[in-house]
């Protein structure tokens, strides 16, 4: 029986006090989706708010995110569910891409932050790219800790940060990871960096995104 993969995925379009346009980045949609897809996994897309999920449509010549937008992942973006009518049994892992848009619509929801702790303390895989790790900051466990606690992490770093949207985003993910007691680790702006440390799989950049999906495949197969 194929794997199940739960795309969590962002219904914002807009961030900031100048209403940058944003959305869930195609590259860390596109690479995460097609590699998931070439393992044989089943791929559900369910955004915060259900209907057309926002993609933010940067590197369009990239052969990977052509592919994910001439295929049935691009449909998917468009007609999602509501993560309110997730099933979290019927997944094995669970995956959040980054873009800008989910440090509006996520940090805060409290449905995301049940997604991902049931997920967690059932066994699963929790997985996030980029900004996707906002989703985390304020995940707590059954046991009351917070998910990040003492777990290796990475994520946007403040210093890619610093040229790209310091001015849109309203706090750093670096030092809110590390205000959650996570062991935030980086490598310079914008290289291939992801971390799994258990169960928990994260991403720093667009560039680590597929290996994101890799690792978290790796820990399915296992």
């Amino acid at each position: 029986m194929s794997k199940k993969i739960l795309f969590m995925v962002s219904s914002t379009n807009v961030i900031g006090p100048k209403n940058r346009r944003t959305g869930n980045l195609l590259t860390e949609v596109a690479h995460p989706y097609e590699t998931f897809k070439k393992q044989g996994y089943d791929i559900d897309v369910f955004s915060v708010k259900g209907g057309e999920a926002p993609i933010d449509m940067v590197e369009l010549d990239d052969p990977t995110n052509k592919a994910f937008l001439a295929d049935e992942g691009l449909t998917k973006f468009k007609n999602t569910t509501g993560i309110d009518k997730a099933l979290v049994d019927n997944y094995d892992a669970v995956f959040v891409p980054g873009g800008l848009a989910p440090v509006v619509d996520m940090p805060d929801n409290p449905t995301v932050q049940n997604i991902l702790s049931s997920m967690y303390d059932k066994g699963k895989v929790v997985s996030a790219v980029c900004h996707g790790p906002v989703s985390l900051i304020n995940v707590k466990l059954k046991d009351g800790s917070y998910l990040v606690d003492g777990k290796k992490v990475t994520g946007f770093s403040i210093a890619e940060e610093m040229n790209y949207a310091k001015e849109d985003v309203p706090f750093e993910l670096e030092d809110a990871l590390k205000e959650r007691g996570a062991d935030y680790s980086c490598v310079a702006p914008w290289q291939a960096y992801s971390i799994a440390d258990g169960r928990l799989v994260t991403g720093q950049n667009p560039a680590s995104a597929q290996g994101v999906a890799e690792k978290v495949i790796a820990i399915l197969e296992a």
